[in-house]
């Protein structure tokens, strides 16, 4: 999975990147101290990944990854130009989602480039010129249809979208929002590889009282919900301060630093899960003697296209799938003992893979 950090400057997103990735991001109290692109990746906690590497004596273990790509604040006529201009939008087209992180806290010690705080303007601000960038491309694309169009008229259909979408886009209307008669036109404009067509994730950084106490009854991060609500998107919130503090501990004093908070999770873990709701994703999972590994897909795949996730033969040449559910084989103590209780599965082509399952995956080439 990879997420594209956006948002205006000083609303904490480089501090966000920091503490989620151990990066070193330039992070100040000044706009546009972002300039090249930022890269991490980190893995995404599965405690059942140890408790399988216990009963099968993995070597180690592999968690799934998440890639996050962090790029300069964009300010309000970015795609004209002003402060760093849209130039580092291409960073984060090939993106599975945006993260849109969201200033909704008061600080005087901290600049907002607008002068005052206000998630609402600030998330149609930076909408605004996702929309500008996403425009320039339709453009260009109608230009080309219009002309490849007069030697094949099976393009007309297409440039009747495009035209379609530039009206939408124009009218300040992201182009998830919009729908498409069939399939077959939804798929053609996911091929355009849109920004405002990638799902959204809202985060809202909230100030430390905010994050222990309640940082539902902040009005701030109301706003943000009810405006995520109308497009649905998924909102979380996140102190980017408290990540920077528990991105300096080691593993075994985060849980101590947490409890001593009163907060349940890190802002990571409260990420990767409304990651994973807003893009529908599951993880199963594989293990034996040399590793352990987690697997991400899309929930409702089936076991050929999910053992294609391994290897692209395993999906060509699939036989079956050995599965067995994560909690009935850890009930049971092993594999051999689930297979005794008859937990183990035999499932073919049109079996859908869920969360948790432990496959083995038979194939031929």
């Amino acid at each position: 999975m990879k997420l594209g950090i956006v948002g205006l400057p000083n609303v904490g997103k480089s501090t966000l990147f920091n503490s989620l990735t151990k990066g070193e991001a330039e992070s100040a109290n000044y706009p546009f101290c972002t300039i090249d692109p930022n890269v991490g990746i980190v893995t995404v906690p599965d405690p059942r990944l140890a408790v399988l590497a216990s009963i099968y004596g993995s070597e180690k273990i592999l968690p799934a990854a998440i890639e996050f790509v962090d790029i300069a604040g964009l300010v309000k006529g970015a795609s004209k130009g002003e402060g760093l201009g849209n130039q580092f939008l291409s960073h984060i087209r090939e993106v599975d989602a945006i993260l849109h992180v969201v200033r909704c806290f008061e600080d005087p010690n901290i600049v907002h480039v607008e002068g005052s705080v206000d998630p609402l303007r600030d998330i149609e601000t930076i909408n605004l010129e996702l929309i500008f960038s996403d425009l320039e491309i339709i453009e260009r694309r109608i230009q080309r249809t219009q002309k490849a169009a007069k030697a094949d008229k099976n393009l007309a259909i297409e440039l009747k979208i495009l035209e379609l979408l530039k009206q939408k886009l124009e009218d300040g209307v992201c182009a998830r929002l919009i729908e498409w008669d069939s399939p077959e036109e939804k798929e053609f404009v996911n091929s355009l590889n849109l920004l405002t067509q990638k799902p959204v994730l809202y985060g809202a950084n909230v100030t430390e009282d905010d994050l222990i106490s309640d940082a539902e009854n902040n009005p701030y991060v109301q706003i943000v919900k009810n405006f995520a609500l109308g497009e649905q998107s998924e909102v979380f919130t996140i102190c980017a301060k408290i990540e920077e503090e528990i991105a300096e501990l080691e593993d075994d004093e985060k849980d101590a630093f947490l409890a001593e908070l009163g907060i349940k999770d890190t802002g990571l873990d409260r990420l990767i899960a409304a990651s994973y709701r807003l893009l529908g994703l599951i993880s199963y999972l594989t293990a034996g003697p040399k590793e352990t590994r987690a697997w991400t897909i899309v929930q409702g795949t089936k076991a050929p296209q999910a053992a294609g996730k391994i290897h692209t033969d395993f999906e060509k040449g699939f036989i079956r799938a050995e599965v067995v559910a994560f909690k009935d084989l850890t009930e049971s103590g092993s594999h051999a003992a689930a297979k005794e209780k008859g937990l183990v599965r035999l499932e073919g082509k049109e079996y859908v893979v869920q969360d948790g399952d432990v496959i083995l995956f038979r194939f031929n080439v």
